[in-house]
C-alpha cells in the first residue's frame, strides 16, 4: 500500500454495503483510528479485520491527532473510520485530515455511504442545490430558513417531535422528509408538511430530516393572516421579523400587515 492516511467509509446500516476496497485497506494498513473501537470491533469481526486499532473521537482528538501524525511521518500507514458512514461528516475525522495536509502527508479516500446524501435522494426533493447543517439546532432555525434551497439535518429520535413542532412554527410552508433506518430492514421516508406530522407515531432509529426548497409562489392573504394569528402575542418588532421570514414579504410590508390586522381585530 502507498504510505499515508486513508479515510474509509463504512456501512450506515447494511453490512453488504461495505466495499471490497474498504475491507482490503482496513486489512492492509498498519493501524486503524476508530471513533469507537468497540463499535468497530463488530465490523472487524464480520470482515475478519485483525489490524491493530486506536480510539480517536471528539473528546480525545486534541491529544491523539499529534500522535497519529508522528506515526504517519515515521512511515506508519493509518486508516480512519467513524462508527458509520464517512469520517468527518458530523463525525470525527476532519481535524486529522487537516493536520495530515499541514504535515504534507498523503491522504486518500475510500468512499462509502453517507446518510445525508442517501436521505436527500430518498426524499425526492430538489438535489441541484442543498445545504447540510449537521445536527438540528433550533437556535439557528430562523437563520436556516433564509436558505431557500434544500436543507438536510441529522436528528435523534428522542427529540424528533419537538423538532417537527419547531419546523411547523418557522417553516410551515416547506415540506419535510423524515428518513429513518437508511439501508436497514425498516427503512422509511415520511413526507409531508410539518403541521401534518405533529401527531404521527414518533419515528425510531437513526433519523435524517430533509427540508424541501421554499415555495416560489407568493402566499395568499388568507395564508398570511393565518400566520399572523399564529404569532399573535409577540411584540410587534419580533412578530414582523418572523412574518417576513415565513412569508417572504419585506419587513416593512410585514409590519404594515400586522398593524392592519390588529386594527381589523379591534
Amino acid at each position: 500500500m502507498q504510505s499515508g492516511l486513508y479515510i474509509v467509509g463504512t456501512p450506515i446500516g447494511n453490512l453488504a454495503d461495505m466495499s471490497p476496497r474498504a475491507v482490503d485497506v482496513l486489512r492492509g494498513v498498519d493501524l486503524i483510528a476508530a471513533e469507537d473501537t468497540r463499535v468497530f470491533a463488530k465490523l472487524a469481526t464480520h470482515f475478519d479485520i485483525k489490524t491493530p486499532r486506536v480510539s480517536c473521537h471528539e473528546h480525545n482528538e486534541r491529544d491523539v491527532v499529534p500522535q497519529l501524525i508522528e506515526k504517519l511521518q515515521n512511515g506508519v500507514t493509518i486508516a480512519a473510520v467513524s462508527d458509520a458512514g464517512m469520517p468527518g461528516i458530523s463525525d470525527p475525522g476532519f481535524r486529522l485530515v487537516r493536520a495530515a495536509r499541514a504535515a504534507n502527508i498523503p491522504v486518500y479516500v475510500v468512499p462509502g455511504p453517507v446518510a445525508a446524501i442517501s436521505a436527500l435522494v430518498l426524499s425526492g426533493f430538489a438535489t441541484d442545490r442543498f445545504t447540510f447543517c449537521g445536527f438540528f439546532d433550533e437556535k439557528k432555525l430562523r437563520d436556516d430558513n433564509k436558505i431557500r434551497h434544500t436543507i438536510i439535518y441529522y436528528e435523534s429520535p428522542n427529540r424528533i417531535m419537538t423538532t417537527i413542532a419547531a419546523l411547523a412554527r418557522v417553516m410551515p410552508e416547506r415540506q419535510i422528509a423524515l428518513v429513518r433506518e437508511i439501508t436497514k430492514i425498516h427503512e422509511q421516508a415520511i413526507i409531508g408538511y410539518p403541521a401534518d406530522l405533529l401527531h404521527i407515531e414518533p419515528p425510531r432509529g437513526e433519523i435524517v430530516i430533509v427540508v424541501a426548497p421554499a415555495p416560489e409562489h407568493k402566499m395568499s392573504d388568507a395564508e398570511i393572516s393565518e400566520i399572523i394569528n399564529d404569532i399573535a402575542g409577540e411584540n410587534t418588532k419580533s412578530a414582523a421579523a418572523q412574518l417576513a421570514q415565513r412569508t417572504g414579504i419585506s419587513k416593512k410590508e410585514a409590519y404594515k400587515r400586522l398593524l392592519n390586522q390588529g386594527n381589523a381585530d379591534d
